[in-house]
């Protein structure tokens, strides 16, 4: 059974108290909070077995070791990867992201060559391409994207074309909270012959991710946003393409012979992970996929999607004037991510009224400027839901934006 009010009792920060307001964190799709057994593997891994992994045949960096690769397993498990061996460590996305760029891209991009996207891409989607495009003299594309926050799928087929090797698309919008339609994308992609990219950095954590079923050639997500720890990410590949695919970063920990002339490298995946790398991140990622397991992804999906349409339901009931909510109505195609802007109250105004409350807000372009500003607006307030939250917040969440409304053009509380 899916409880949340237990559930909100394993995370610490919960019960802190904003200017006396009890906090409403609905900042989720930027970072999550992390339950108190993330937090315990932490302390575990610094306090009973710190060492470095691979290296060493003492207890402690034996232990490491098999806690490190412990946690890589789980991961794979999680995705429902072949094998552990397709699963990279990262920082996060963006980095997963580059090192898709520069190990396989500068291989397989060439003059004249597209990459197609979609006009909801993050940043950490986009840049990469953008500097692939510009160094290999290769052409970007977009599916277009209808009123309503959702892909016009009916363009695709034009758009990919023999040309095409590289389809990337995010599979939730971190700025609308879309549900791109993926596995039919990646079906059009190799069709053509081109590679297929998801995005599952907003996704990963929110429903349950069956790479195989997918059937997309690259995966990444980043840990933080799914109550594991910062600094942690995760690159999927396909093992025929990640044999191919040279190193991003070379150094200690990733080669197997070397001589002062030449080097060799390491089977997967070390052979991409250059250096000491991140030990209790990746630790304390493995634990926070061990959390979500005891929920049920199913359930945490299910959970997110009462509150989603909650919150539609609300805002609609709400009525409030002026203000423009973007992204798709039904919740089937949406998650818990609620992007909005009024005509008279600036959203960094909004943002800091809602503070005051308690309630905590994304507000800005949310690293999808191009997206934000097709919208025909510079910024927008950002409240994005998770596993902890509740329908009482949400009914926080409208009340205090009705309440700021009336403050701002009012001048009284």
């Amino acid at each position: 059974m899916f409880d949340v009010e237990k559930i909100r009792d394993d995370f610490p920060i919960l019960s802190k108290k904003i200017y006396g307001n009890p906090l409403v964190y609905l900042d989720n799709a930027a970072t999550s909070q992390k339950p108190r057994q993330v937090i315990d593997a932490l302390v575990d891994y610094y306090e009973n077995y710190n060492a470095n992994v691979h290296r060493g045949v003492h207890t402690l960096s034996m232990e490491a070791t098999d806690k490190f690769e412990e946690a890589r397993e789980k991961v794979a498990t999680f995705i429902n990867s072949e094998s552990s061996d397709l699963v990279v460590w990262t920082r996060n996305a963006s980095e997963s992201l580059n090192l898709i760029a520069y190990s396989w891209g500068e291989a397989n991009v060439h003059e004249g060559d597209e990459i197609l996207l979609t006009p909801m891409e993050h940043h950490s989607n986009l840049v990469p391409w953008q500097e692939l495009a510009r160094r290999k003299n290769a052409v970007i594309k977009f599916i277009p994207m209808r009123e309503n926050g959702t892909l016009d799928m009916d363009k695709v087929d034009d758009l990919i074309t023999e040309r095409t090797v590289l389809v990337s698309a995010v599979h939730m919008s971190n700025a609308l909270g879309t549900i791109n339609p993926v596995r039919e994308l990646g079906g059009k992609a190799h069709q053509q012959g081109a590679k297929f990219l998801v995005d599952g950095a907003q996704s990963v954590p929110h429903m349950p991710t069956n790479v195989q079923e997918l059937d997309c050639d690259f995966l990444v997500f980043s840990g933080h946003k799914m109550l594991g720890p910062t600094g942690i990410g995760v690159l999927y590949v396909k093992r025929d393409i990640l044999n191919t695919m040279e190193p991003f970063l070379t150094g200690g920990e990733m080669v197997l012979e070397v001589s002062y002339q030449e080097a060799s490298w390491a089977d997967l995946p070390m052979k991409f992970e250059a250096g000491t790398p991140n030990i209790a991140d990746s630790i304390g990622l493995g634990s926070a996929v061990d959390y979500l397991n005891s929920l049920g992804m199913e359930n945490v999906r299910t959970h997110e999607k009462n509150l989603t349409t909650y919150a539609l339901n609300r805002f609609k009931e709400a009525d409030l004037d002026g203000m423009d909510l973007f992204g798709p109505d039904d919740p089937e195609i949406r998650g818990g991510v609620f992007s909005f802007n009024t005509v008279d109250v600036h959203p960094h105004d909004l943002g800091t009224f809602l503070d005051r409350k308690g309630i905590a807000v994304r507000t800005g372009h949310h690293c999808a400027m191009p997206l934000v500003r097709s919208l025909g607006v510079a910024a927008t307030v950002r409240a994005s839901f998770y596993l902890y939250n509740t329908e009482r917040e949400v009914d926080i969440l409208v009340d205090g934006v009705t309440e700021a409304l009336r403050y701002f053009r009012d001048g009284s509380e």
